[in-house]
């Protein structure tokens, strides 16, 4: 239960786009919560409000079409009115189509909960040339009526005090609503509530008449709560077995069909009762979009340029803009809290290497999720996102996906440079749990932008006259494999998840609210933070000692604190002894000076202007003149030159790569020794089959926390950097596997980088949305068995055949949709067998 035992619990229930996320926020305003209902990924929102001095608690269910058992939603939904008991509920209804919501409105009353019904989207009916008469409807249903605009907080005092009304004291009036199903159900519902009765417990859990007809509708849940509280179960559920099966055979149609057919013939006839259309429908700007963005030409473009822009604002404008920004103050909070940590040793590596920059390694995402969630706000918000799932399902539905696999595919990277990460946190607004799980387990065989670096890398190496036709054939063949691999996941590990009924509907399009888009944004961002820095330290801790131990020798360690003491002294005797600077810099204080020097330099770096660049100098002068003389060449604040400054300037400079070469000598050595770099010799006589030496196989095993460590490993390993005196990466590379290297070789390596499992960070995000580590572990390892083998198959066929990479490419990619044509049809022809079926 939500708040104390003296707040007033309500519960808001209502089917997808009735506006009953509208009607919560107008409620509540600022005052709340967003958390997950426990082991599963559906948001479970609260707030509160006060009225007339009694504090409410108001509790947003999930939105659903009934209280069935098919999804998590609908099961979170009627578990929570069946066991947290609230003392109301509120029905957010569209009064636009009040024929198709009065189906949960009758099964909502049928729990014998006290109830209310906010009547929305009211402006929305007139505009149809729909009347209705509220108080008429009122006495039809048995509860309240406060018709609502929610968008413009129209009619939320009168739902406030209908709410006070019915949860007065816990013991509101009942709904008098109740149904009758007919001569032939009423019958045996009396018999099975009778047969029910005589369990104590249930009838003190339980609606008896609401629990006989969820047992005639064969509802799974209500046989567990049989099974879990009726002490004579058995003789309970044969009884409904046998009534089922009589029903059957005497009325030729099933009880569940029967129940539903009446409840929308009651519907029926309660809304020709109550709504009377003033004038002729006429066709709606919403008719008049859908026919163009539902058109069968002009819908994909359309749809297109959508996530185009979507992609393009997540990822090039919060990826490549805001991102970097915030990174500079996430940069300089990283600096205070190394600050304050011991200056050396193994606690400062694990607090600030492993802990600190693990956690600021995901926050630098932030903005791309809040523009992503800003962004899917708008398009659910607008009634977009549902035409998305129209255009799409039918493409995807035969590789076992959904229509809304399209967007986090999209912010994956079907197009070369998305981010797994956002593309499986976008899985979360899926209802098909079928469809969800198995979009979750391809998301990250897209090409995120991590992976691009090694692409560019080896195709600026290997293939130059190549260059955009490889990038291109990388983006094909990665979509071509995830979907092939999404039906072959769905037709045999995903194969009893549930998937549930496929039930569109195209809401009427609306103007998002500000406010109502800048609160889920920041809700699901806060959610995302929360649940992931928690895990992401356990893990960083785990990958630190992966790549610290066992640590040099005392001999090596020994060797390189010697050169770096020979470098050092080598500094002393080029500035001399006569240098007034000598005594300044000798013992700590050139340890002190080299942390004035490095900050320096990277403030330099950030002052554009040249007023800033004077306001730096002025800072830094008047925090140690005489090292400001150094660092400025020589030159203080003033102009004036100092000969022996500019000299230490320049030594210092020599000393300073010499320690940055030491310090990444000494890295690459640790790296090797490491259990990192063991692992990679231990698999080199299995890797050796794709083509991959030890080298690559440390470079793999680093980039398994973060694929930006795949590239950053080789040029550790290749000595490639600011101190390799203008060498890149790439002419290292090529350099050292001119001898050993073919563009075949290359080919494979980004084969199996395309479908390598995904960076730490993404696998959280796994554990997060299945809510299960099983599953976390399955989308870490079958990439890896698929990506060896696909390299192993490239590269030894490219071997023995003698083909150029060109060739292999072209080979592969004609394997590759000739399996992906045959999948398509196979697909195909199964989901129409089940449409048909069902």
């Amino acid at each position: 239960m939500t708040g104390s035992p003296d707040d007033i619990i309500v519960a808001l229930a209502g089917q997808p786009n009735s506006g009953k996320s509208t009607i919560f926020n107008a409620l509540t305003g600022a005052r709340q919560h967003v958390a997950n209902y426990p082991g599963i990924t559906v948001e479970k929102k609260t707030g509160t409000y006060r009225f007339d001095g009694r504090k409410t608690v108001v509790v947003d269910l999930p939105g659903t079409y009934s209280l069935t058992s098919y999804t998590q939603e609908e099961r979170v939904s009627r578990d929570f009115l069946l066991h947290e008991k609230p003392a109301a509920v509120v029905d957010v209804v569209d009064a636009s189509n009040l024929e198709r919501n009065l189906y949960l409105v009758f099964q909502l009353a049928e729990m014998g909960i006290p109830m209310a019904l906010a009547l929305n989207m009211m402006d929305v009916a007139g505009q149809r040339g729909l009347r209705i008469d509220t108080e008429l409807l009122s006495q039809q249903v048995g509860m309240p009526v406060v018709p609502t605009i929610g968008n413009r907080g129209k009619g939320i005092d009168d739902l406030r005090e209908a709410i006070d009304r019915i949860s007065k004291d816990g013991c509101g009036p009942q709904t008098s609503l109740r149904l009758d199903y007919g001569t032939a159900v009423e019958p045996v519902l009396g018999r099975l509530e009778k047969r029910l009765s005589e369990n104590v417990i249930l009838a003190a859990r339980y609606p008896l008449r609401w629990l006989a007809l969820k047992l005639m509708e064969n509802d799974t849940e209500a046989q567990r709560l049989v099974r879990e509280h009726a002490e004579n179960k058995e003789n309970i559920l044969s009884s409904v077995a046998r009534e089922r099966e009589l029903f059957q055979s005497e009325q030729e149609q099933t009880a569940e069909q029967a129940i539903a057919i009446s409840r929308y013939q009651i519907a029926g006839e309660i809304v020709e009762r109550c709504v009377k259309r003033e004038k002729e429908e006429q066709r709606t700007l919403t008719d008049r979009i859908d026919e163009v963005v539902c058109n069968r030409v002009a819908g994909p473009i359309f749809l297109g340029g959508v996530l185009f822009l979507l992609y393009y604002l997540t990822m090039k404008i919060g990826g490549e803009h805001i991102a970097p920004w915030a990174w500079k103050y996430w940069a300089m909070l990283r600096d205070v809290i190394a600050s304050v940590l011991p200056a050396e040793g193994l606690i400062r590596s694990l607090l600030l290497s492993g802990i600190v920059d693990g956690v600021f390694a995901i926050m630098n995402y932030l903005p791309i999720f809040l523009i992503l969630f800003l962004l899917i706000a708008i398009l659910e918000d607008s009634g977009y996102m549902a035409r998305v799932a129209f255009i799409m399902d039918r493409a995807l539905r035969a590789f076992g996906l959904h229509g809304q696999s399209t967007l986090p595919m999209i912010l994956g990277g079907v197009v070369v440079g998305g981010c797994a990460i956002p593309g499986v946190m976008a899985t979360r607004a899926m209802k098909d749990q079928k469809a969800r799980m198995t979009t979750i387990m391809i998301v990250p065989l897209m090409n995120c932008m991590a992976k691009v670096p090694l692409y560019v890398l080896l195709v600026s190496i290997f293939f130059k006259e190549h260059q955009a036709i490889m990038l291109w054939f990388m983006s094909l063949i990665t979509l071509g494999v995830a979907l092939i691999v999404a039906n072959v996941l769905s037709l045999t590990v995903l194969k009893r998840q549930e998937s549930e009924p496929f039930i569109l509907e195209m809401p009427p399009y609306h103007l998002p609210t500000i406010t109502g888009v800048i609160r889920r944004a920041v809700e699901r961002t806060w959610l995302f933070v929360k649940k992931v820095i928690t895990i992401i330290v356990a893990v960083a801790i785990v990958v630190w000692v992966f790549i610290t131990f066992p640590g040099l020798s005392e001999e090596r360690n020994a060797y390189y604190d010697g050169e770096v003491n020979n470098a050092t002294e080598t500094f002393m005797k080029n500035i001399g002894e006569d240098n007034p600077y000598a005594k300044l810099l000798a013992g700590s204080g050139l340890k002190e000076f080299g942390g004035y020097w490095d900050d320096y330099k990277k403030q330099r770096m950030g002052a554009k202007s040249k007023d800033a660049k004077d306001a730096l100098k002025e800072k830094f002068s008047r925090e140690d003149l005489e090292f400001f003389k150094i660092v400025n060449k020589g030159k203080g604040l003033d102009g004036k030159k100092d000969k022996y400054a500019k000299k230490v300037y320049g030594a210092y400079k020599k000393l300073d790569k010499k320690l940055k070469r030491l310090d990444t000598a000494r890295r690459k050595e640790t790296v090797h020794v490491s259990f990192a770099g063991r692992f990679g010799r231990f698999l080199e006589p299995v890797s050796q089959w794709a083509g991959f030496d030890w080298k690559t196989n440390i470079a793999l095993a680093s980039s398994f926390a973060a694929k930006e460590n795949l590239v950053a490993t080789l040029g550790t390993i290749y000595s490639a950097g600011e101190e390799s005196s203008g060498t890149t990466l790439a002419t290292a590379m090529e350099e050292d596997t001119a001898e050993t290297w073919t563009p075949v070789h290359a080919l494979a390596l980004m084969l199996f980088v395309a479908l390598f499992p995904p960076c730490i960070a993404t696998l959280i995000m796994v554990r997060v949305e299945t809510g299960s580590t099983k599953w976390m572990l399955f989308a870490a390892t079958y990439p890896i068995i698929l990506g060896f083998i696909i390299a192993v198959i490239v590269f030894q066929g490219g071997q023995l055949l003698s083909l150029t990479a060109v060739q292999v490419m072209t080979f592969f990619s004609l394997f590759i949709f000739t399996i992906l044509a045959a999948t398509y049809f196979v697909g195909e022809r199964s989901a129409v067998k089940k449409q048909l079926s069902g």
